[in-house]
């Protein structure tokens, strides 16, 4: 075994030094010949960049360096996940369970991006934010506290503000639009990828699959009754924290932020809803695998589940705070994210999702929703390869909630603007369908 295992290491390192050697040959060759295909070149190209510069960008994502054995396995066996298992776990320990982890990974870790955190910003001339943000909110908290309360509470900042608005009182949800968007203006994909898209590095979205008529009509309501479970909310990562969640309490961290927006869908809105706490990331580079056949698990078993909501929370550099002021008070920015099956050359055959369309339509139907009655609230959708264990559901969301250095109580009150907004969708009441009055409420240019 052991013979065999270092004769296979050598053969493909010495393919792959002689395809790259060959590679670089014909590159120089025929560096002049603009017009030519190089036969070689896309030999090349097939064989060792599409597929090594994925391991090459995950080796570069760890927080320690990758060198020997461990360069071996993570970059040039990355894409040759059957192999790499084998080496991982013996020849007999692949059996025919382990195919879908062997194909393909349901997901890279979301975390990791082929962008700028700023990509995923808006600026200040986005169409909901210009004439401008600070208005929005501030029309929205004068509906909450006149101008004397304003005052008062100023005065006041430092005696006692927790102690007189208690966090379950103190947000209402906006009843009215703080903004309105003029949909003429986002006919071309190109308006409207800058108006809500961040699309990853490792794929490509097109005009066939973001129509904004397409995604604001299609009907995401939740059709069936209270009796039985309607959405199920769990957690890919469960083991994600803030920077005060306390360590083994279920109460804090993403399952307790989970937990939190579960009892409002229940409690304020009537959802029946189901809150899996199951463990899934022991080994993170595996937990979209891991989650796969236990969600499976609780649809077949629930059949009445219409949504299914992946509840995350993101990771990002410790300067920087997803936060904002909502009503007065502190709200961790959230964040909607799709798979797209498919890399910058095509789909991803082996991971096929026949409800891509509806899971498309459901973030954006959410984004614009949040855009239009809590500015601010939530950055642009992010787009990116793999598929994330989307397929399993229509409504299904996969949800980036505050950050790792997001507080407790700011991922606790941005739940409410989210719930309430999932409420606005799954109810329907939300997108407006037809004409509609745009009395007092601001439009783009």
């Amino acid at each position: 075994m052991y013979m065999n295992r270092k004769w296979l290491k050598l053969i493909l390192i010495a393919f792959v030094i002689i395809t790259l050697g060959f590679g670089c040959v014909e590159l120089f060759r025929e560096r002049e010949k603009k017009t030519e295909a190089s036969a070689l070149h896309g030999m090349m190209e097939e064989l060792v960049m599409e597929p090594y510069l994925p391991g090459i960008q995950s080796m570069s994502e760890t927080d320690h360096h990758v060198s020997g054995d461990g360069f071996f396995r993570k970059a040039l066996l990355f894409p040759y996940t059957g192999l790499l298992y084998t080496l991982e776990n013996g020849e007999d320990g692949v059996t025919e369970s382990d195919y879908a982890r062997l194909l393909l990974t349901e997901g890279s870790d979301e975390d990791h991006k082929g962008l700028p955190e700023e990509a995923l910003e808006y600026g200040d001339d986005a169409m909901h934010l210009e004439k401008n943000m600070e208005s929005a909110l501030l029309k929205e908290n004068e509906r909450y506290l006149s101008e004397e309360e304003q005052k008062e509470e100023k005065e006041t900042e430092e005696e006692a503000e927790v102690d007189d608005m208690p966090e379950e009182e103190s947000f209402a949800c906006a009843e009215e639009k703080s903004y309105r968007y003029q949909w003429e203006e986002l006919s071309s994909y190109e308006s409207l990828i800058k108006a809500f898209y961040a699309v990853d590095s490792t794929t490509a979205a097109g005009e066939q699959l973001l129509q904004a008529d397409a995604l604001r009509d299609k009907d995401m309501r939740i059709q069936g009754s209270a009796d039985a479970p309607q959405i199920l909310i769990y957690h890919t990562h469960s083991k994600e924290s803030f920077v005060d969640s306390v360590p083994g309490d279920e109460n804090s961290g993403i399952l307790g932020a989970g937990e939190y927006l579960a009892s409002l869908l229940r409690e304020r809105y009537g959802y029946n809803v189901i809150h899996d706490t199951g463990c899934y990331d022991e080994d993170r580079s595996y937990a979209y695998n891991n989650s796969l056949p236990a969600i499976e698990t609780i649809l077949r078993e629930n059949p009445s589940i219409e949504a299914v909501i992946d509840l995350h929370r993101d990771e990002m550099p410790e300067d920087r705070r997803l936060v904002m002021d909502l009503q007065g008070r502190p709200t961790a920015q959230f964040m909607f994210f799709n798979g797209l099956c498919r890399t910058r050359k095509g789909a991803i055959a082996q991971l096929e999702n026949p409800y891509l369309e509806d899971n498309l339509a459901l973030s954006f139907q959410m984004q614009t929703a949040c855009n239009e009655y809590y500015p601010g609230i939530a950055r642009r959708i992010y787009l990116k390869a793999y598929r994330y264990n989307m397929h399993l559901c229509p409504k299904s969301l996969l949800i980036e909630l505050g950050a790792q250095n997001n507080t407790e109580e700011e991922i606790h009150n941005a739940c409410e603007p989210l719930a309430h907004v999932l409420d606005l969708v799954f109810s329907g009441s939300e997108p407006e369908r037809g004409d509609a009055s745009t009395a007092d409420t601001p439009e783009g240019d």
